[in-house]
């Protein structure tokens, strides 16, 4: 029995195209050269912010963000950049008795942003106030601690088969890979996940449908 849902940020509750897009304009690169580099990237399993050293070796993403935000152009969410599914879905789970949780990789900015947004979860963190990050096995002891139950009664909702299904699973946690975004779409089918998720699903609101379906 699931107790507890913890859910990536990035491509599962967050569209990122927005903030992709804002990268791209602050370095200067066509949106959509930006946005092939990051194709190709992510085809190779790679880390997505290898896409910034094609177009500026050296690029120091954390120094970039302070840029941007001393420039008045940092990151912005708003309840448009969520998918349409969050949070009926996370209301629905809510509302069921399940504890909802968010934890990703993502700034302290980014935390008080989705805190602001009034999601219909019970806690929020980021890996930078956590100061560890997936896919750290470290990350998903402090998800283990951070939500209610055992470990086999917590599930870890995310897009990213090296980030989130993987070292999620080998932490003891329940898995569900989300198809969404381009780390989902390609992954969806790779036998790496289809041995270690629990749940492969199209939408939020599938998988609260089956979970509370499980329950009943």
């Amino acid at each position: 029995m699931i107790r507890s849902v913890v859910f990536d940020v990035g491509e599962t509750l967050l569209d990122d195209t927005r903030e992709f897009a804002a990268w791209a304009d602050w370095i200067g690169v066509p949106r959509h050269t930006f946005s092939a580099v990051l194709g190709a990237v992510t085809a190779e399993g790679r880390d997505n912010a290898e896409t910034f050293q094609y177009f500026r070796p050296g690029f120091d993403p954390q120094a970039e963000r302070a840029r941007r935000e001393a420039a008045g152009r940092g990151q912005q969410i708003s309840a448009a950049d969520l998918y349409p599914d969050v949070m009926p879905a996370l209301r629905r789970l809510r509302e069921a008795g399940v504890w909802v949780g968010v934890a990703g990789n993502q700034t302290v900015r980014v935390a008080a942003l989705l805190r602001a947004l009034r999601l219909p979860a019970d806690a929020i963190a980021t890996s930078e106030e956590w100061g560890i990050a997936k896919p750290d096995p470290a990350f998903f002891d402090l998800v283990a601690d951070f939500a209610p139950g055992e470990r086999s009664q917590i599930l870890y909702v995310g897009d990213h088969r090296d980030n989130d299904v993987i070292p999620a699973h080998a932490a003891g946690l329940r898995t569900a890979l989300l198809r969404r975004g381009p780390w989902g779409f390609l992954w969806a089918d790779d036998p790496l996940v289809r041995r270690t998720a629990d749940w492969v699903v199209d939408s939020l609101t599938q998988l609260a449908g089956l979970l509370l379906a499980s329950t009943n």
